[in-house]
């Protein structure tokens, strides 16, 4: 059984449904009921999900109304001209890219059916449940709750993640064994699609911005995740631990300690560039395990020097 709780969005429907009722009641409109299912059907996820459910909604409703008015008063107000209206009207608002707007358009065609008379006075009382209930959805779901800190708290979770794993490769890289189980890396995947999600969702809160900045940020560490996860094999896979296994090593322990939402990526290439100079100095193999050993370090450097610049091209967090 789930622990109950009570939402913001809950709470958003429920006091944006009272407040329309009350309103749409104050103004003596007919169906005043109408205004608060109007209401509960706009308040959305999300503000841009909010204006696009008013925008099918008023549209579908605009139409709905056109039909009615058509069928019901030419051909009368029974079941059958109800049911061949609605076969017409469904593939429109579907053709129209509207049909999310079906439910609401629905109620206010049963409100005209229900009256079985078409008049100025009906078509201005669904014109108001519509206003009503549309606009009182759009107030209620303009305020979100600050999810900034969430998404730091992502932020600071992953990086932590990514440390770890640094470090881990480095100990590796030092004593050919550690007790690593690589849990990390799983944790990651599932951060980095909760934050992912979570800001998108923030994109999706304001309506002129078209990215933000955290999105951009948890992509660019989901593109290096895939590095890691394609480099591991060929560390672990190391036949033997020789001299240049300590270069990397030193360079990867100090990458650990320098992984943050910051761009000092420039500066850990050049230190990828020494780490090269320094590799070639090196004796040459002398047998096939230290040749396969060295080849591995070589690519695990090159997917290194990949894994940075995913970075270099990240603008950086203030």
């Amino acid at each position: 059984m789930k622990k109950f709780s009570i939402g913001y969005r809950t709470l958003k429907t429920a006091v944006g449904a009272s407040i329309a009722i009350a309103v749409a009641q104050y103004f003596d409109l007919h169906f005043y009921t109408a205004a608060g299912i109007l209401t509960i059907l706009c308040v959305q996820p999300t503000k841009k999900k909010s204006l696009y459910a008013v925008y099918t909604r008023v549209v579908a409703s605009l139409i709905g109304m056109a039909l009615a008015y058509i069928f019901f008063e030419i051909f009368g107000y029974n079941p059958v001209v109800l049911g061949i209206m609605l076969v017409l009207f469904v593939p429109t608002i579907v053709s129209l890219g509207v049909s999310a707007g079906f439910v609401s358009s629905a109620v206010i065609i049963l409100h005209i059916y229900s009256e079985a008379n078409f008049t100025i006075a009906l078509f201005y009382n669904e014109l108001g449940l519509m206003a009503i209930g549309y606009l009182t959805g759009l107030a209620v779901n303009m305020y979100m709750p600050d999810i900034q800190k969430q998404l730091d708290r992502y932020r600071i979770e992953i990086e932590a993640l990514y440390r770890n794993v640094f470090s881990e490769i480095a100990k590796y890289l030092r004593s050919g064994d550690t007790l690593w189980d690589g849990n990390e890396l799983v944790q990651a995947v599932t951060i980095l699609n909760k934050a992912k999600a979570l800001a998108f969702q923030d994109v999706e809160n304001h309506i002129t911005r078209k990215d933000n900045i955290y999105y951009v940020y948890f992509d660019m560490r989901e593109q290096q995740l895939e590095i890691i996860e394609r480099v591991l094999p060929k560390i672990t896979a190391l036949p033997v631990i020789v001299q240049q296994s300590e270069l990397v090593a030193v360079f990867m322990e100090e990458l650990s300690e320098n992984v943050h939402s910051g761009n000092t990526a420039s500066y850990f290439r050049e230190k990828l560039e020494e780490v090269k100079v320094e590799f070639a100095k090196m004796p040459l193999p002398n047998d096939h395990q230290t040749f396969l050993a060295m080849a591995a370090l070589y690519q695990f450097i090159e997917e290194m020097d990949a894994y940075l610049a995913i970075k270099e091209s990240f603008r950086g967090m203030k």
